[in-house]
Order: structure tokens, then sequence, then C-alpha cells
């Protein structure tokens, strides 16, 4: 496991690699980040913004959203895995958003994870994109970074390595660190094939280190 000054230097090198990392998901209000981030369960932030560069154009309220048919909707959004589901979702939290919180997107996590679709990463993303509140959302990025370099465990739940981060990071660099780790997990510390060889990481990294090892031990097999 890693210490406080190589967590520190892990996430210094992260942000010398990404400095203008920031949440992907085109939009232009906390209402519209809701719906995006529901949609992008399971799916990549691209195809996302793909689909709501039309469906955007086409619903602007919570009122939009439940004033056409459900099958419509899921029409609208058939490229997207889940769209079945994600559409009853959408519908579903545009309704809350109008009886429970007079047409307002709420800014606690807490309330946000009652809207339907919404978990604790999407709450922690809305938060901390729309309302600048500090927080931690780990996705299948952020954990699988967060694991191979060693600041956490392997068995850790998603749960316990969102404690461990917010322990180990300070609190006002949470989304900023939530948005540097994603990049370096989506475009160097891959999960198929990470960028090992060139990584500024290397020597802390224990997942690096072995799969560097093994790299050597095939191309240099023992006579």
């Amino acid at each position: 496991m890693l210490n406080n000054r190589e967590i520190r230097y892990c996430l210094d090198e992260m942000g010398k690699m990404f400095p203008n990392a920031a949440c992907e998901l085109v939009h232009t209000n906390p209402f519209e980040l809701v719906i995006a981030v529901v949609l992008s369960a399971q799916c990549t932030d691209e195809l996302v913004n793909k689909v709501t560069k039309k469906l955007f154009k086409k619903y602007k309220t919570p009122e939009d959203y439940l004033s056409i048919p459900l099958e419509e909707l899921q029409q609208d959004i058939r490229s997207i895995g889940l769209f079945r589901n994600k559409a009853k979702n959408i519908q579903k939290l545009s309704h809350q958003i109008i009886h429970d919180y007079n047409g307002q997107v709420p800014q606690e996590r807490e309330e946000l994870i009652k809207l339907a679709g919404v978990g604790r990463k999407t709450a922690n993303v809305v938060t901390s994109v729309a309302f600048n509140h500090p927080a931690i959302a780990v996705d299948t990025h952020v954990e699988r970074v967060a694991k191979r370099l060693g600041i956490c465990r392997w068995k850790d739940s998603v749960m316990e390595v969102e404690n461990t981060l917010m322990k180990k990071v300070p609190e006002d660099e949470w989304s900023m660190t939530h948005h540097r780790m994603i990049f370096f997990g989506r475009y160097h510390c891959k999960a198929r094939n990470p960028n090992c060889s060139e990584c500024p990481l290397l020597t802390l990294c224990r997942e690096g280190k072995k799969r560097m090892k093994k790299r050597n031990k095939e191309k240099n097999p023992v006579q």
C-alpha cells in the first residue's frame, strides 16, 4: 500500500499529465447533467454525447420528458445500452424533480440519490460538477487506478475505495482528483492495455511492476 508521500506524488504526476481534466459529458445545466450521467451507465461518454446532442434539443425541461409516450423516448435513446430501463428512469426522475423538488435538481447527494436511476456515483458527479461541492465519484477508472497503484486494497468495495480516497486526498482536491484519475484510467492506465512502459508512476505501481516483469520474462525466456 502506498504511503501519504507516495500518494501525493501520484496525484501530482496525474495533474501534470492531465491538468485540464474535466467532465466530458456535454451539458448546459444540472438537469441535463443528471440525464447524461444516467445515460452513461455501462456506456461511453462519447456515445452519450452523440445521443444527447439531439436529445437536449428536443427536450429542455422535466415536463418535456413527460409530455411524450415512453416508447418515443426509448426510440430517442435506443442506441444506448439498457435504453428501456433508462427511459423509464428519466421519466420517473423528471416527475420527482417536478413534484418533490419544485422543478429544480437538488444539490445534496442524499436527495439526488432518491431520484430514479441515480446512485451514489451519479450523485457525486452531479453535486461536484454541477454545484461545485467536493466529492469523489468512484467509477470503473477510478477504482482500477486506485487498486493498481496500491492506494486501496484489491478486495475493497466501491464504497471503501471512496472512503479511502476521501481520507488520503485533501478535500479541496476531491473533485479535481476524481477527474484526473478518470482521465489517467481512460487514456493511460487502460483496463486491457495500460501504458506501463511510459508511465511516470511505474516505480510505485505494484500492478505495473508485475506486468513489466512478466513482459520481460516473455521477451527474454530463460534458456
